[in-house]
């Protein structure tokens, strides 16, 4: 019977994993960064968190530095259903919550990319955060989300945000 290259455990005839089937299910896991991987991306989304204000002060933030000002773009369409939809949406009235969702989860993606780049230059906030949807096709089934604002250093002067 075979054996794991790794750890030692005997192979089944359907449990080999790995290059060359020499490895059993965990030890390929690990291999492959599985467990390690999504750890170190919790982390970096922990640290990635950042405080967004739409204005330029708070009164519990102290703001230290000024570091520069941050952009993210999110780039999105509808398919061609969500499109046929919001056409009839159009005619006959009422909200298409199908657009919605998708300009929902834009606005999330470009807020989140907007912490990460400010994250990157060393920042803890971003202030006078301003979204600006743009269309970019003609029919209008391609938008463009663009968030920016000031990428900040801040001391809180209270213990809760």
């Amino acid at each position: 019977m075979a054996k794991c290259a790794e750890c030692g455990t005997n192979l089944g005839a359907f449990s080999t994993y790995g290059p060359g089937g020499t490895l059993c299910k965990s030890c390929n896991k690990t291999r492959l960064g599985g467990k390690e991987k999504a750890q170190t991306k919790q982390a970096l989304n922990e640290q990635i968190e950042a405080v967004l204000l739409t204005t330029e002060t708070a009164p519990n933030l102290n703001i230290t530095d000024r570091i520069e000002i941050v952009t993210a773009e999110c780039a999105f369409g509808m398919n061609m259903f969500k499109d046929l939809f919001a056409s009839i949406r159009d005619i006959v009235g009422g909200r298409s919550e199908a657009v919605q969702k998708t300009l929902r989860d834009s606005r999330r993606t470009a807020l989140y990319e907007l912490k990460k780049e400010a994250h990157k230059v060393g920042a803890n906030a971003v202030v006078g955060v301003d979204l600006d949807y743009v269309e970019l096709s003609g029919a209008g089934n391609m938008v463009l989300l663009v968030a920016s604002g000031t990428a900040v250093i801040f001391e809180s002067k209270e213990a809760t945000l």
